[in-house]
């Protein structure tokens, strides 16, 4: 018998070394069937050296698909983005929910929005709900892992009760606001459309912050989320940090683009003010990207480190809060379903992925983040908790293809419109804000970054590349960066006539829309009135009204309550519905 054991455990032990175990196990569910999801058991670098991976997410608000400058564009510069994007792997088709309360709930829950109630609009300061408390979250899983949790910046997932806020929601931390922007020097805000009075919203926790009045925002967020690293205990807990950044998201709307004057100063080869003030705001979140890399360095946390960049949703080019982002040449901009709202610029660096420096060209969306850094860290999910992610670790890690998937970017039963994509096709039905959006928003700025003359050497010099020149298993080198560089451009010929032929119009408002996204990633030729593809059409058709069937009714309660008003609240945003009523919102699915 003790024979037996030693030959069955060294057999084991061989099947962990080389990873023959079967991994069918691990799959997580395509987006139409949502089944229960198994961790992976194959062991890794990271727990064969007994640590878990620090993990950290840095989200942009409001940034452009265009608007990092290693895809291409000369208008500004974003070289410790673009540095962390070639020392790591280049999510190319990376995709978000188009405005931010849904964005957020994605990445925390594992979940399309629909399926939580929050796939309609986002949360305005003043009304009264948010993402129900009875869903667990990314930060709890990990909180009951053992990591140490912690959001910085934006929350914007409901704060009319004390229990929806952060703290309450699996973080053991949380320094920022709990809105949805604020504004960048007074940390206040007024709703629009609205006669209340200014609320202050910075807080630490559960209790007001008053003494950075005056400090620019993007500046808080950062010296925050340093502090964070330099304190923390990384022989104690893993670190899990979020930073959501207010930047490039307008501010107050009497003076909506705001950054320090000097920063302004840098981008004199701008004509346009507001442009110009739009690319220092990119150049401060910039800069905080690499003061958040040399802060983890200095706390030798980067060897066992995953770091993840990326923009809720694309930039709102023009209407409400616009910031003159691009998502050129991609069609629509933030709140529509093209892809210059859905698509975004997205990089994971660690030196636990086994190929790094490359671009991953398979489709990923914000629900995978949860399986996948879960697995990533070894921690398994329970059984009953159903998620619509798939556990993509293994496939970045090496680079390796997946299987053809379908991504539901959203069915919103209030605005009418839906918009889904099965393999290389998205079908689109109905639009947003009646069709403002749904044209080509931005086009080439001509206007070069002097720095862009000298493009590779800019981003080699940054102090960013050379504390990840450490961990890289690559040399890279400047054709290697142009290389990259010109493989992640999107050319398309927007300026071709096709409206002459009615064939290839769309109109979503009057009927479906079909586009091969793949030859076509600015949605230029609809196919919906071709023969050939009609039974695509009809099948992409039936989906849609399969995951109706799954839709939670939105949980939004669209009026402005007046007990909200922060002049009955010390002049601050704050909870202002009773403890007392547990989690339920009348006329909503949470219990």
């Amino acid at each position: 018998m003790k024979l037996y054991i030693l030959i069955l455990s060294n057999l084991l032990i061989i099947n962990d070394i080389f990873g023959l175990k079967n991994h069918s196990e691990s799959l997580l569910t395509d987006n139409v069937n949502t089944t229960s999801w198994k961790s992976t058991k194959e062991p890794s670098i990271r727990s064969r050296k007994g640590r878990k991976p620090n993990i950290i997410l840095i989200l942009a608000d409001d940034l452009g698909f265009n608007d990092v400058s290693f895809r291409g564009q000369n208008f500004f510069l974003t070289p410790n983005i673009d540095a962390l994007a070639y020392h790591g792997t280049i999510l190319n088709k990376y995709y978000v929910p188009s405005v931010c309360t849904p964005s957020r709930t994605a990445l925390l829950t594992g979940k399309y929005p629909l399926r939580t109630g929050m796939q309609h609009l986002v949360i305005p300061n003043g009304e009264p709900w948010g993402l129900c408390a009875n869903e667990k979250l990314m930060s709890h899983i990990f909180q009951e892992a053992g990591y140490s949790t912690n959001i910085i910046g934006k929350w914007h997932l409901g704060f009319f009760k004390e229990s929806y806020t952060p703290t309450y929601r699996g973080f053991d931390y949380h320094y920022g606001y709990m809105g949805g922007y604020i504004d960048y020097w007074t940390h206040s805000l007024k709703p629009s459309n609205s006669c209340y009075s200014p609320g202050h919203d910075l807080w630490k926790n559960t209790e007001q912050v008053y003494d950075k009045n005056g400090t620019y925002a993007t500046d808080i967020i950062t010296n925050e989320a340093i502090n964070v690293i330099r304190n923390h205990n990384v022989n104690e807990k893993p670190l899990f940090l979020i930073i959501n950044h207010l930047a490039p998201h307008t501010g107050d709307e009497d003076d909506p683009m705001q950054a320090p004057k000097d920063e302004i100063d840098k981008f004199t080869h701008i004509t346009d003010l507001n442009k110009r003030t739009y690319a220092a705001m990119v150049s401060k979140l910039d800069e905080s990207i690499g003061k958040t890399i040399h802060a983890l360095k200095n706390k030798n946390m980067l060897e066992n480190s995953i770091v993840i960049f990326y923009s809720d949703n694309g930039a709102p080019t023009v209407g409400m809060f616009s910031n003159g982002g691009s998502n050129f040449p991609l069609r629509g901009q933030k709140f529509s379903p093209w892809e210059g709202g859905v698509r975004s610029s997205g990089v994971i660096w660690s030196p636990l992925l086994n190929v790094q420096s490359t671009i991953w060209n398979e489709y990923i969306h914000a629900i995978d983040w949860l399986p996948t850094l879960l697995d990533a860290a070894n921690i398994p999910i329970p059984n009953e908790y159903q998620i619509d992610g798939r556990n993509l670790w293994k496939s970045i890690s090496n680079g390796e293809s997946i299987d053809e998937r379908s991504i539901l970017h959203n069915i919103d039963e209030i605005l009418g419109y839906s918009s889904y994509m099965r393999g290389i096709y998205k079908y689109i039905n109905g639009t947003t804000n009646e069709g403002v959006y749904d044209s080509w928003l931005s086009d080439v700025e001509y206007e070069k970054d002097p720095r862009s003359y000298n493009y590779s050497k800019t981003i080699i010099n940054t102090q960013t590349w050379k504390i990840l020149q450490n961990f890289n298993k690559n040399n890279i080198d400047t054709n290697k960066i142009e290389k990259i560089r010109s493989q992640l451009s999107i050319k398309c010929n927007l300026r071709k006539k096709i409206s002459n032929n009615s064939t290839f119009e769309c109109e979503p408002l009057k009927a479906p829309c079909l586009f091969n996204i793949k030859s076509d990633p600015c949605e230029m030729y609809n196919l919906a009135k071709l023969p050939k593809y009609q039974g695509i059409l009809e099948s992409m058709k039936n989906d849609v009204e399969e995951w109706k069937n799954k839709l939670i009714p939105s949980v939004r309660q669209d009026y402005f309550d007046p007990i909200s008003d922060p002049a009955l609240h010390n002049g601050e945003w704050r909870w202002w519905k009773d403890q007392s009523d547990g989690n339920s919102i009348p006329g909503t699915y949470c219990i």
